[in-house]
Formats: structure tokens, sequence, C-alpha cells
């Protein structure tokens, strides 16, 4: 597989310091894995992101990732993708793709992202 091929683009909030802060822990340990990452800030990009097909009220509620095949993942299915390219993370990778574990991540990640949209007035 080349590295164009493993290329994926993250959709991030880059209004949300938490955000930046996860992509920067991510950039840390991915380690040579994340130079193929590719970071799009969705600040201001609300037409950009629907001519992908993603609803830009999603894009600020659920992580999404665009494929260097195209194919657009969202929230645990995005995560997963990443995770997976950082030998640590593999783990956690599996364990939150376990069907009675999925959903309850899912849940909380949701009840989070729902506060801190919130608590910054955006939701």
């Amino acid at each position: 597989m080349t590295n164009k091929q493993k290329c994926i683009t993250v959709f991030f909030d880059g209004a949300c310091p938490q955000c930046i802060k996860d992509r920067r822990f991510y950039e840390r340990f991915a380690g040579q894995g994340g130079k193929q990452v590719k970071w799009l800030d969705i600040t201001g990009q609300d037409e950009y992101l629907k001519t992908l097909g993603i609803n830009p009220f999603k894009a600020l509620t659920e992580l999404h990732i665009q494929l260097a095949d195209m194919t657009i993942l969202s929230e645990l299915d995005a995560y997963i993708v990443l995770m997976m390219r950082i030998w640590l993370l593999k783990p956690l990778a599996y364990f939150i793709s376990l069907p009675l574990i999925r959903p309850l991540i899912a849940h909380i990640y949701h009840q989070r992202v729902a506060k801190r949209l919130k608590l910054q007035g955006r939701m």
C-alpha cells in the first residue's frame, strides 16, 4: 500500500480547544503514521462539507474522516480507524468496537459533545 492509499483526511472542529488537544495527542503518538493524516478545520466550511455529503451540524457533533478511496466514516467508525493506526491504541479500538461496548461509548461521546457545544454557546 502506498502512502497516498493510506492517507486520510480528518475533519475537526478548530474552534474547540479539546479537539485541538486531541489532535496534538494523536500527532504525538502517531509518529510516522501521522504524516498520512491530513487535518481539515471545519470552521466556516459548511458548503464544502455539504459537497462531500456531510451535514455541517453532524460534523460538529461527530468526528468524520475521509479515506483515500473518498469513503466518509463518522463517529466511532472514524475513531476506530484513527486508533488502529497507533499500535498503543489498537486494543482500545478493538474494545470500543465490541457490540455491547460500542453503544455505551457512543452514548457517552454524544453527551460530552452536546455538553461542550452548549457550554460554548454553539448548540
